[in-house]
């Protein structure tokens, strides 16, 4: 092979630009396939990342693709559709107040249950059908889910080697704040303000006493196990006080 063709095969894999200053600030991962198998394959049962190859052990999918999961902690009913009052119930459940909790209901539902109904008609109960939740997936976000709802490891992991400088497997809240700036697109409000306001929840919800947000708490929040975790922990307190 002449010197050029050698150069240009070496080139090709290359996770760094030197005229791209970006790509150095916030470098990928190149290794993931030592700690997982195929990282770079959508998955569409479960949510893993290096250290939980297979996900969340405890938790059953029921045949949902992980957003679906994501969402299906609010559906109280179980019937694969989530109004204002189960939004509300559920974030009750997870510790926020009234006030926040009746935001949060009236924000999620409006914003996202048009873009989940079977037909084209509104509904002026504002329900969210979880069968078409990845018809609500915004722009400007991690990757994590793609178009279809199911998770993304690679995506998942490149959070961690772009973002987090204080702690390899953790992000402050300034950390979190710089990824939703360098996740948005061009002209995409609405993905802008959602990125940034779904954050700042799962933040306020899931930071440790540090006031770091962990790769664990981020990577079950995925697949809706943390909701769950959380809901159980807070009802095991209340019973013990």
């Amino acid at each position: 092979m002449k010197r050029d063709e050698i150069t240009e095969s070496r080139d090709n894999m290359k996770i760094v630009a030197l005229q791209a200053p970006l790509t150095v600030a916030r470098p990928v991962r190149a290794d993931l396939d030592d700690h997982m198998s195929k990282p770079y394959l959508a998955r569409a049962l479960a949510a893993p990342d290096m250290y939980h190859p297979e996900g969340t052990k405890e938790h059953k999918h029921h045949h949902l693709s992980v957003m679906q999961q994501h969402v299906a902690f609010f559906d109280l009913d179980d019937n694969g559709i989530i109004y204002p009052w189960e939004t509300y119930g559920g974030a009750r459940a997870l510790g926020f107040n009234v006030i926040m909790s009746l935001l949060l209901a009236i924000v999620i539902n409006v914003t996202m249950s048009y873009a989940t109904l079977p037909g084209w008609f509104p509904n002026l109960l504002f329900p969210i059908y979880i069968h078409n939740i990845h018809k609500a997936k915004h722009g400007s976000d991690t990757g994590s889910y793609d178009t279809e709802g199911r998770y993304m490891p690679v995506n998942f992991e490149n959070i961690f080697s772009k973002y987090a400088r204080t702690v390899p497997d953790k992000l402050t809240f300034r950390e979190l704040w710089s990824m939703t700036e360098g996740n948005r697109n061009a002209y995409d409000l609405y993905g802008w303000v959602a990125g940034k306001l779904e954050w700042t929840i799962l933040y306020v919800l899931a930071r440790d006493e540090d006031g770091f947000l962990s790769r664990e708490a981020m990577r079950r929040c995925f697949d809706g196990s943390l909701f769950e975790y959380c809901a159980k922990q807070r009802e095991a307190y209340y019973k013990t006080y």
